[in-house]
């Protein structure tokens, strides 16, 4: 189980996180598409100032399911169209007011709405990586690898060229911390079977590869539900590789999303995130 004094080092990181995503200059502005009638069902666009790659990386924040939005993870989007790559940030209606499963229905809905943005627009959308942070890592992960969530909300992954979750609760273990405990009850309605949001449970057979980037002290999830995932993903063939955080910033918040406000040169989990991606 998470240490009490990791969980005291996430507690006490936001400040000096939050003071760091006020810094942040905004060179590129991005396009707001919405895809539903409630105001966090949108996703923003980053267009590259010089396009790099042809590779597009979609992306679905975290925030324990019931907090956060595009536009405050609007420094991920200058992160990563600053490294040349399209990027798209989908947004998705929060619990603990909106029950699971409309999260991964709205994640879904905004990916395929997502994808005929970008064709309209004349973008190849042959080279996707789908990629999310802690609760979004929960929700890209089901749609990425859950053969029934793609039919039931007809998602198309074959272009799909990897996923990379970041601190993702993969599994609902029994030694989980209290507070994703508790975000887990928002999450849920009472005597909702969680198998049915629990995705080392609906992993299937992919073509998918996967990076999973955890850390052994990140205070809220256990290194160990990125383990339980792997070790799914290879009883099932599909290719998964676990990057243990090394950086001293290994705290949650920090090394899931913080790690935008960080330069590849200093982060080694952000320089893994697109050294992986170029690798692909």
């Amino acid at each position: 189980m998470a240490s009490k004094k990791d969980f005291l080092r996430e507690s006490m990181s936001y400040f000096g996180l939050l003071k760091k995503v006020f810094q942040v200059k905004k060179t590129i502005i991005p396009e707001s598409v919405s895809f539903g009638d409630h105001k966090d069902q949108y996703f923003l666009y980053y267009e590259p100032n010089k396009t790099v790659s042809d590779k597009i990386i979609i992306w679905v924040h975290g925030g324990g399911w019931n907090a956060g939005d595009p536009k405050f993870f609007d420094y991920v989007g200058q992160c990563v169209a600053g490294q040349g790559y399209r990027f798209i940030s989908i947004g998705y209606r929060l619990s603990p007011k909106n029950k699971y499963p409309i999260q991964i229905r709205d994640v879904c809905e905004g990916y395929n709405t997502a994808i005929d943005y970008l064709k309209k627009k004349g973008v190849d959308t042959s080279k996707i990586i789908v990629a999310g942070p802690s609760a979004g890592a929960h929700l890209t992960s089901i749609m990425c690898y859950c053969k029934k969530v793609q039919q039931k909300y007809n998602v198309d992954v074959s272009n799909v060229i990897g996923f990379i979750g970041s601190g993702g609760p993969y599994s609902f273990r029994d030694d989980q911390s209290l507070t994703l405990k508790l975000l887990l009850n928002q999450l849920f309605l009472k005597g909702y079977n969680r198998r049915n949001g629990e995705p080392v449970v609906l992993m299937g057979k992919s073509h998918v590869p996967m990076l999973l980037i955890q850390s052994k002290h990140d205070g809220l999830i256990e290194f160990e539900c990125a383990k339980d995932f792997a070790e799914r993903a290879k009883k099932l063939g599909n290719t998964c590789e676990v990057y243990s955080v090394t950086d001293k910033k290994n705290t949650h918040s920090w090394y899931t999303a913080g790690m935008f406000l960080e330069t590849r040169k200093n982060n080694k989990g952000l320089d893994k995130f697109f050294s992986w991606i170029e690798e692909l």
